[in-house]
C-alpha cells in the first residue's frame, strides 16, 4: 500500500512523546508527494511544521535531499575540474559578504567554483544581489552557469532556475514565518554533483546532522561551518566551529584566525547601507585597495576555499597563494572577466 500524506503527517505530528521519525523510504516518499504536488496546501503546511517541531533525523535529511536531487539533472561540468560546491542561502543583515570576494580570489588562483543560492530571505542582502551589483550574471540557465564554471572558474546558479519546486518551498518561509527543512535541503542539492562542498549553517541542531547526512549520501569531502550569519564563512574575530568530512571520516574542528596566520580583528569598515555601497567596497577590496581586518577576513576565506579545492595541504598553507593572487592583480582581472558577457 502506498503512503499518503495523511499517513506521513500522522507519524510525525503526534506530539512530543508519540511522534516518530520517518524511515528513509518514508521520507523519500514524502518528498515525492511534495514535489509532484500530491499534497494539499494544508497538508504541506502541517507536514513542514510537524517536522520542524519534531526535528529532522539524519536519515530523513539524507532521504529528502537525495530524492529532491533526482528531480533535476546535474550540471554538465567535467568532474576532472574538481569543482567546489558552495551553497549560499542565508544572506547578510549585520555585515558584508566575505564569501563572494573570497570565491573570486580562489577562482583567480585556479579553483573552479559553483555558488548556488536564493535571494528571498526577508531583510537580508543576498550573495546574488551583491554579485549582480558587481555585474556578475546571476540569472543564467543551468547549462550557461555550467559553462561559466568550466571556462572562467566561477559561476552562480539561482535555485529557482535549477530546481523551481525547491524554490517554491523556500518561499513558504515568508508565509509560515519560520525556516523549514527545505533550508538545509537546498544546501545539500549540489547541482554539479561536486565531490567537495563548503556549507554554512547557523541553526545548531543541523550542524552535525548535515555532516552525517552528507556521509550517508556518499559525499567524499565537505567542510561544514558554523559560519558568519549562517553563510559558509570563517570569522576573523573569533573561533569558527567546523566539521570536516573526508574519506568517510567526520572530524570536529575549531578554526581561529591565528591558526591560519591571521591576527584576530574587528572589521573597521562599517556595514554598507545597500548593495551599491557593498559592491563598491568589494571592488576596492578586489583591487587590493583595502587593508586591515577586512582584507585578512577575505584572504582567510579564500584560503579555506583553495584548501577544499585541493590547491594546498591546509588552510594556512593556502594563505600565500590567496595573498599573491590578490596583490598581483589577479583577483581584479577575474572580476572583470566574470562581468563580461557570459560564455555562449
Amino acid at each position: 500500500m502506498s503512503l499518503t500524506m495523511q499517513d506521513i503527517i500522522a507519524k510525525v505530528g503526534k506530539g512530543e512523546k508519540a511522534s516518530k521519525d520517518l524511515t528513509y523510504q518514508e521520507a523519500a516518499a514524502a518528498m515525492r508527494l511534495l514535489l509532484e504536488r500530491h499534497a494539499t496546501p494544508v497538508q504541506v503546511g502541517a507536514f513542514l511544521l510537524a517536522m520542524r517541531i519534531k526535528s529532522e533525523s539524519v536519515a530523513e535529511l539524507a532521504a529528502l535531499a537525495t530524492t529532491a536531487r533526482g528531480y533535476a539533472e546535474p550540471l554538465p561540468i567535467p568532474s576532472a575540474l574538481g569543482v567546489v560546491d558552495i551553497p549560499t542561502y542565508a544572506g547578510k543583515q549585520d555585515g558584508w559578504h566575505a564569501l563572494l570576494p573570497a570565491a573570486i580570489i580562489a577562482a583567480a588562483a585556479g579553483a573552479h567554483l559553483l555558488l548556488h543560492g536564493y535571494g528571498g530571505v526577508p531583510g537580508r542582502r543576498s550573495t546574488a544581489g551583491v554579485a549582480a551589483a558587481l555585474s556578475i550574471p546571476v540569472d543564467l540557465p543551468p547549462n550557461d552557469a555550467a559553462r561559466e564554471v568550466t571556462e572562467k572558474g566561477f559561476g552562480y546558479l539561482d535555485i529557482a532556475l535549477y530546481h523551481p519546486p525547491i524554490h517554491g518551498f523556500l518561499e513558504l518561509r515568508k508565509e509560515l514565518g519560520v525556516r523549514t527543512f527545505f533550508q538545509p535541503v537546498a544546501r545539500l542539492m549540489n547541482p554539479a554533483r561536486a565531490s567537495v562542498s563548503i556549507i554554512g549553517i547557523s541553526h545548531p541542531p543541523y550542524f552535525e546532522k548535515i555532516a552525517e547526512a552528507l556521509r550517508m549520501m556518499g559525499s567524499p569531502r565537505a567542510l561544514i561551518l558554523r559560519g558568519v550569519e549562517g553563510e559558509p564563512e570563517l570569522s576573523i574575530s573569533s573561533i569558527t566551529k567546523a566539521i570536516e568530512l573526508r574519506d568517510d571520516r567526520i572530524t570536529p574542528l575549531t578554526i581561529h584566525p591565528k591558526d591560519v596566520g591571521m591576527l584576530p580583528g574587528r572589521l573597521d569598515a562599517s556595514t554598507p547601507n545597500d548593495l551599491v555601497e557593498e559592491a563598491a567596497l568589494l571592488r576596492k577590496l578586489l583591487a587590493n585597495e583595502l587593508k586591515g581586518a577586512g582584507k585578512d577576513w577575505v584572504i582567510m576565506n579564500a584560503a579555506a576555499i583553495l584548501y577544499t579545492a585541493g590547491k594546498a595541504a591546509s588552510i594556512r598553507a593556502a594563505v600565500p597563494l590567496a595573498l599573491e593572487t590578490l596583490e598581483s592583480g589577479g583577483a581584479k582581472k577575474k572580476l572583470a572577466q566574470l562581468a563580461q558577457t557570459p560564455c555562449s
